[in-house]
C-alpha cells in the first residue's frame, strides 16, 4: 500500500454543516444552552476547515471527560476583577475557552474603540482552541488583533531535561483594505501537541525534530512524545517568547503559570487554570484606520509579488493557505482524520446526543 493511499483511509470527507451540527448536539446533551453549544462547535469546525485539526473536533473527547469530571465548568459569564479603563482583568471561572473568549476580546475591542488600545487579561481559564480565531474576532472589527495563552510545561529550557514552560500560543491578525489578509498563528514548540496526539491516535511517525522522549532524546515515536518532552521553535528564541508569553498571560493576570497550570489530557477533575491575554489595537489611533488598511494591503502585496526562489511558483502570507483551505473545505467537504471522527462519534453516543444523518461525502 502507497504512502498515499494508507493517507487517505486515514481520513474521511464529511460535510461541515454536518460536523458542526453533530458538536453542537454533543454539548446541548451537556446541559450547554443550544447558542452557546453552537458557539463552541463553530470554534472548533473552523479550526477544522482551516487544517488545523490539532485544535478541531479532536478535542470533543476530551472536553466530555473534563466536562464530566469537573475540571471544566458551565459557567459562561466573564468576571471583572479589576477595571483601568484601557486594560481589564477577567476571571472566567473555569468555563470553556470557546465562550470566554469571544466575551474577553469583544471587551478589548470595545474598550479599543474608546482608549484606542483595549487590553484583557483572563485567569481561572480553560483550553480556548485555536488562538487564530479570537485575534482575526478584532481584525474583522478593524482592529490589530493579538491573543495568547498559556499552557501546561511542555518544553525544557535550552540544555535542560525538565518540562518548564508550555508551547504557549500566539496570534496575531492584521486588517488590509481586503480583509483580515495577515493572521500569524503559532505555538511556540515546533509543532502543537495536538499533532502529534493526531500522529499517535493515527498510528503515524513523527520527525525527530519535534519532540523528545522522557529522558530528552529525539524520537520519532509519537506515544514516547506524549510523556516526553516538545522541542521549542527556534531553540532558545522559542524557549524565550514562550517563557515572556508565560509573564504575559499567567503572571500578569494574577493566575495560573509554569506547572501551575495543570494538563488538559490528565486529572480532568482538576482545573486547567491556565490564561489568557486579548489585546486589540484600533489604527485610527496612529494615522486612520484608511489609511493603516492601504499601508498593510501594500505590505501583503510585496511579500507576494517579491521574488520567488527556484521551484516555487507562489508566495504566501501567514494564514492564506489556511484561509485558502477553509474556503475550499466549506465548498467540497472538510477532511479530518478518521480518529478524531471515530472520538467524536464515541462521545456522542457516550452523552446520548442525536446524530444527524448524511455526514459523510466518501
Amino acid at each position: 500500500m502507497t504512502a498515499q493511499a494508507s493517507d487517505a483511509d486515514r481520513r474521511v470527507l464529511v460535510r461541515p454543516a454536518w460536523l458542526e451540527a453533530t458538536v453542537t448536539a454533543v454539548f446541548s446533551a451537556l446541559g450547554f444552552d443550544p447558542s452557546d453549544s453552537a458557539r463552541i462547535a463553530s470554534a472548533l469546525v473552523e479550526a477544522d476547515l482551516r487544517g488545523v485539526s490539532s485544535h478541531g473536533v479532536m478535542l470533543v473527547p476530551m472536553y466530555v471527560e473534563r466536562l464530566n469530571a469537573g475540571g471544566v465548568t458551565r459557567e459562561r459569564e466573564l468576571d471583572i476583577l479589576y477595571d483601568a479603563g484601557a486594560a481589564v482583568v477577567v476571571d472566567a471561572r473555569g468555563g470553556m475557552g470557546q465562550l470566554s473568549s469571544p466575551q474577553a476580546m469583544g471587551h478589548a475591542i470595545e474598550r479599543a474603540g474608546r482608549y484606542g488600545i483595549g487590553l484583557v487579561s483572563v485567569r481561572n481559564a480553560h483550553h480556548f482552541g485555536a488562538a487564530s480565531r479570537w485575534a482575526m474576532q478584532a481584525g474583522q472589527a478593524g482592529c490589530i488583533g493579538v491573543a495568547m495563552s498559556n499552557t501546561t510545561p511542555l518544553m525544557p529550557a535550552p540544555g535542560g531535561a525538565e518540562r518548564i514552560v508550555g508551547n504557549n500560543p500566539l496570534a496575531i491578525a492584521v486588517p488590509t483594505s481586503a480583509g483580515v489578509e495577515i493572521v500569524l498563528d503559532m505555538a511556540l514548540s515546533a509543532v502543537a501537541l495536538g499533532k502529534i496526539r493526531l500522529a499517535a491516535s493515527a498510528g503515524r511517525p513523527i520527525p525527530d525534530t519535534w519532540a523528545t522522549d522522557p529522558t530528552g532524546t529525539p524520537t520519532t515515536d509519537p506515544e514516547e512524545a506524549v510523556v516526553g518532552m516538545l522541542l521549542p521553535a527556534a531553540g532558545h528564541k522559542g524557549f524565550g517568547l514562550a517563557l515572556m508569553i508565560d509573564v504575559l498571560t499567567g503572571v500578569l493576570s494574577g493566575g495560573g503559570w509554569g506547572d501551575q497550570v495543570r494538563p488538559l489530557y490528565r486529572e480532568p477533575d482538576q482545573p486547567n487554570d491556565c490564561a489568557h491575554l486579548f489585546l486589540a489595537i484600533d489604527p485610527e489611533l496612529l494615522g486612520g484606520v484608511e489609511n493603516f488598511r492601504r499601508r498593510a494591503s501594500g505590505l501583503a502585496a510585496r511579500v507576494r509579488e517579491s521574488a520567488t526562489a527556484p521551484g516555487v511558483d507562489r508566495l504566501y502570507l501567514p494564514g492564506e493557505i489556511e484561509a485558502e483551505r477553509a474556503t475550499q473545505q466549506r465548498l467540497h467537504g472538510v477532511l479530518i482524520e478518521r480518529s478524531g471522527l471515530d472520538g467524536l462519534l464515541a462521545a456522542a453516543r457516550a452523552v446520548g446526543a442525536v446524530v444527524p444523518a448524511g455526514g459523510a461525502l466518501n
